[in-house]
């Protein structure tokens, strides 16, 4: 049965229409007629969070853990309407869809899992010492509580797991905090179907209808207006550069600046140590095209930097890498500014200084085919502009001089997502210099492997230093990134009949 949106947005339980629209821009398939967001949505949405706040923020653990396994049950129950309709927006392949609605739920079920155990709660207690000298001691009890409501932005190329139910959203619930998205222009309709699961699961568990509002589209006027809405006390977002660090500014500028939790991509560059490169130096190049054009290159942890040493096993690697993209045919992006933006990426790279055009493709409107390019160490180091993110299937080759420069090449990086060394047993020396430099730039170090899987699990870290994210001390996936929508508070001496449940 074909899904036909409805376009409206979701308010504290009430579908609203307004009368601005804004038309979907699918891949293939029809397009659909969206409301377009307001500021005065968004204030009814926040406030209608702020009064559910009263009653969630303060609910059990058991009914919050019911609830995001109702929210799975719900989504899951809707798995072939929103690939249908997440395919046609988006371009992404069908087995891309259905694997990415297994890792939404099964997040959603992670953190039902985590909460139930407590351990989030990190609680501490220091019994009272009335006879200590010179002074008592009180009664000291401390544990996370939620803070407040929280804004989360979907993210172009997730429309399931970082965007309407989410990792972020699914993290803020799990917290005990109410949540209001801004759907992403690409895919509205997925967010739609999404969002009526929500929905359904809200009403299955009677929780309070202002827990979960959506707004769709509108302009900038939106976004900002639910950022700087005094009632938000945290911000999750996932996007570009320049969309997230304007939103980090007003987060900071506003009378009461709260926490803003943005992942603004990476370039996440490996280093090809030595030995590896002697022994499988070709191997290495096809597992690098394979994975700079997975999903079209459009995964924020896309390696799109190899640092390798200069000699013949780096133009065996090159030339492996140059033949395995050449191969790669064609792919849809997920929007037609996406596209064009890694159009003018790949020429503007090639305009740099010292760098060699190894591969050009000839790009159809809303098609990414891989660029390759080969740049020295020196002249990388020395140009900021090539350490930029393109986001496509496009891969820089930083080729060092020595070791020395290898290292150069990491201690000259930005904040990244994810740092890799291929390496063998050999390579050890190389890799215990390297390792405590990646280890400041990035949020994962990984060794032998290609960063573009994520695994949800409690020891994941996404993020890293600026501008990887905006919070150094934060990850987006994982059980961890419940952390930044908590807040430690310290009771003392209060009697056990009036500590909070998860206290007493």
């Amino acid at each position: 049965m074909t899904f036909t949106p409805h376009g409206k947005h979701l308010i504290a339980g009430n579908w609203i229409g307004t009368e601005d629209t804004f038309a979907s821009q699918p891949a293939h398939g029809p397009a659909h007629d969206f409301s377009a967001g307001t500021p005065q949505l968004v204030d009814k949405a926040v406030q209608a969070a702020e009064e559910a706040f009263w009653t969630y923020g303060y609910s059990s653990r058991q009914l919050r853990a019911d609830f995001l396994n109702a929210i799975a049950d719900e989504i899951e129950a809707r798995g072939a309407e929103i690939t249908e309709i997440g395919t046609q927006e988006t371009g992404l392949p069908e087995a891309r869809l259905n694997g990415e609605r297994g890792r939404t739920t099964g997040q959603l079920r992670l953190f039902a899992e985590h909460i139930l155990t407590g351990d989030y709660l990190d609680r501490r207690h220091d019994a009272a010492v009335p006879d200590r000298q010179p002074l008592p001691r009180p009664d000291l009890r401390m544990m996370q509580r939620p803070i407040g409501p929280v804004a989360v932005f979907g993210a172009s190329n997730f429309p399931l797991a970082f965007s309407t139910a989410g990792g972020d959203t699914a993290a803020a619930l799990a917290a005990g905090c109410p949540v209001v998205v801004k759907g992403h222009g690409a895919h509205p309709g997925t967010g739609e179907i999404i969002a009526e699961a929500v929905h359904a699961a809200i009403a299955k568990c009677g929780v309070p209808a202002g827990v979960f509002s959506l707004i769709q589209g509108g302009n900038r006027a939106v976004g900002q207006a639910l950022v700087q809405h005094p009632l938000i006390k945290a911000v999750g977002f996932t996007g570009s550069l320049a969309g997230g660090r304007a939103l980090f500014d007003l987060c900071a500028q506003r009378p009461e600046p709260i926490p803003f939790f943005g992942e603004l991509g990476s370039v996440n560059p490996m280093f090809m140590l030595p030995a590896a490169m002697a022994a499988r130096g070709a191997e290495l190049g096809r597992g690098w095209a394979a994975s700079l054009t997975m999903g079209a290159g459009q995964f924020c942890t896309n390696p799109g930097i190899a640092v390798v040493l200069a000699g013949a096993e780096a133009d065996v690697f090159i030339e492996a890498t140059r033949t395995a993209l050449g191969e790669t045919g064609g792919q849809v992006m997920l929007t037609d500014g996406i596209a064009q933006a890694y159009t003018s990426g790949a020429a503007a790279m090639v305009d740099q200084p010292g760098v060699q055009d190894l591969l050009t493709s000839i790009c159809d409107p809303r098609e990414a085919k891989p660029f390759l390019f080969k740049v020295s160490a020196a002249d990388w180091i020395g140009n900021h502009t090539l350490a930029e993110e393109v986001f496509g299937p496009l891969g820089l080759v930083v080729v060092a001089q020595d070791t020395d420069e290898m290292t150069r090449v990491a201690n000259s990086l930005k904040g990244q997502l994810t740092a890799t060394l291929h390496m063998d047993d050999s390579d050890a020396e190389l890799a215990r210099r390297l390792l405590p430099v990646l280890e400041r730039k990035a949020g994962r170090v990984l060794a032998n492997g290609f960063p573009t899987g994520v695994e949800v699990a409690d020891s994941m870290v996404h993020g890293g230093p600026y501008p990887a994210s905006t919070n150094f001390g934060a990850t987006s996936v994982g059980t961890l990134s419940i952390r930044r929508f908590l807040r430690p508070v310290c009771y003392q001496n209060l009697p056990q009949s009036v500590l909070p449940d998860d206290l007493a």
